[in-house]
């Protein structure tokens, strides 16, 4: 068993000037000592948002806080056992209707693939992926 956590957790984290150390402290804490990593879809968005920083100071903490992390935690690839899952699971839901957003899609099916539930402060998409445990920060 284990943990995927979203970028949505690590970006609250980091703006509200938490540790890297704290975030993973108060993870085992709450959930108790178990695999935890990122998705390489939910590094994406982190690289995405270093980029986007209004200024030059906050991109430098928002890159030594990524750095950091990746010291910190196992990053798993979006492969292709991923791909096919993430596809049929798009379909079906939109078969039903229901629109997942593309790159929560990916992350959910990345964390289903291992087993793993999802650690996410947006439950509203991920809980729309079926059979993914996902868990509120």
């Amino acid at each position: 068993m284990g943990l995927i956590l979203d970028s949505s957790v690590v970006i609250a984290a980091e703006r509200s000037g938490e540790t890297v150390e704290n975030l993973i402290e108060r993870v085992v804490s709450e959930f108790g000592d178990q695999d935890s990593a990122l998705s390489s879809v939910g590094l994406t968005e982190l690289i995405h948002g270093i980029y986007r920083a209004t200024s030059p100071e906050m991109q430098q903490r928002r890159q030594s806080f990524i750095q950091e992390l990746l010291r910190a935690l196992a990053v798993y690839p979006y492969t292709k056992s991923t791909a096919l899952l993430a596809g049929r699971l798009h379909g079906e839901q939109q078969a039903r209707g229901i629109t997942i957003p593309f790159t929560d899609l990916m992350i959910g099916s990345t964390a289903l693939s291992l087993g793993f539930s999802l650690l996410t402060v947006n439950l509203r998409h991920f809980k729309l992926i079926p059979g993914l445990n996902v868990i509120a920060l």
